[in-house]
């Protein structure tokens, strides 16, 4: 299984870089039995069954980037350098793993200020990559961050336009409520409360799960050879009370519906080779590409992937390879909108 498999050419006026307003406006493609449809997200209610039970991550996405200045003394007097400082994680010791940028400008034990109330010393440091410890935590960082910090806008979007306010409640969903994500779960952000309301007057039931969405997330896949990738690792929880309302669904033969490739990843690691849905706290690195057999999704809710990417192979993996090149062939005709802003799909594989 080669990456190239997974290559496809996009348009890139097909790249969003705003959402559709309101939310449920983005296009929704179904894909089920054998045939696709177009339409909307406001319509998605129709295309699900009463007791159909989504899953909902409920990450809360950090304000993660920090723009910040570095003081350091030299023969000549005090030399100034603008950092720019993107959080990956939290690590141990209450350190913060983070990308900087100019990195080369930083060494260990130097101070990075942003603004006038909150600093950081570098901690440690590797050829791509830092670890910070900052002079607030708990709720005072949170704030702080909440203050001074930008929404972490995917790179393909960032290359193309500054993250400003909007974003704020753009790249947010309307349940989050676990900060720790440092990149949005995109399928949950087309949905609103009307809509939900409109689920669960059909009978369609949800739960929430966390896992909280790494950078990691836009690392390229670089081997030829897919099934030798590693897997990036994400911080995720299921509940007992998630656990049971899965295993539940999947006892009474109700279908389970993640919303977002997020959520599937999470339950997907908590199942066990049954489909038995265990409470799971840690780090999951599961990687899905065609040849996996899934334990306990039923059909997937998800935006359209960048090529060549680790998605990509996820939803080939769901859906079949030939069916999601005819799935992802219809959408660029089609002209529905790409990657984390844009529009979403409804896949049900035939085997549901």
């Amino acid at each position: 299984m080669q990456l190239s498999d997974f290559d496809f050419d996009l348009p890139e006026g097909l790249i969003a870089t705003r959402p559709a307003r309101p939310r449920t406006a983005a296009r929704l493609l179904v894909a089920q039995e054998g045939a696709i449809e177009d339409a909307t997200v406001a319509e998605l209610p129709r295309f699900l069954r009463p007791g159909d039970l989504l899953v909902l991550n409920d990450t809360r996405v950090i304000p993660a980037r920090l723009s910040g200045t570095r003081t350091r003394a030299t023969p000549q007097g005090d030399a100034t350098a603008k950092i720019e400082i993107t959080l990956l994680e939290p690590g141990p010791e209450g350190t913060w793993r983070a990308l900087a940028k100019p990195l080369r400008k930083l060494k260990t034990g130097e101070v990075v200020r942003f603004g006038d109330t909150l600093s950081a010393v570098v901690a440690a440091m590797s050829d791509i990559d830092l670890r910070l410890r900052f002079d607030a935590s708990g709720a005072a960082l949170d704030e702080a961050l909440a203050r001074l910090g930008a929404m972490p806008l995917p790179p393909y979007i960032a290359a193309l336009r500054a993250p400003d306010e909007q974003d704020r409640t753009d790249y947010q969903t309307v349940w989050a409520r676990e900060p720790g994500a440092v990149a949005a779960p995109t399928a949950s952000l087309h949905f609103d409360e009307p809509l939900l309301d409109s689920l669960r007057a059909q009978g369609i039931e949800t739960t929430n799960v966390t896992l909280h969405v790494g950078a990691g997330t836009f690392l390229p896949v670089k081997v030829e050879d897919v099934t030798t990738h590693r897997m990036h690792g994400e911080r995720g929880i299921v509940s007992a009370e998630a656990a049971a309302a899965i295993n539940a669904a999947k006892g009474e033969g109700r279908r389970v519906i993640p919303v977002g490739t997020t959520a599937l990843r999470l339950i997907e690691s908590a199942a066990d080779e049954g489909g038995i849905v265990r409470p799971y706290e840690g780090v999951t690195e599961i990687f899905i590409y065609p040849g996996y057999r899934f334990r306990v999704t039923d059909a997937l809710m998800t935006n359209f992937h960048l090529p060549r990417s680790t998605l990509l192979m996820l939803v080939a993996a769901l859906m079949g390879k030939d069916r999601i090149d005819r799935i992802y062939a219809h959408a660029i005709a089609q002209g529905y909108r790409f990657f984390s802003y844009g529009d979403a799909s409804l896949l049900v594989p035939e085997r549901t």
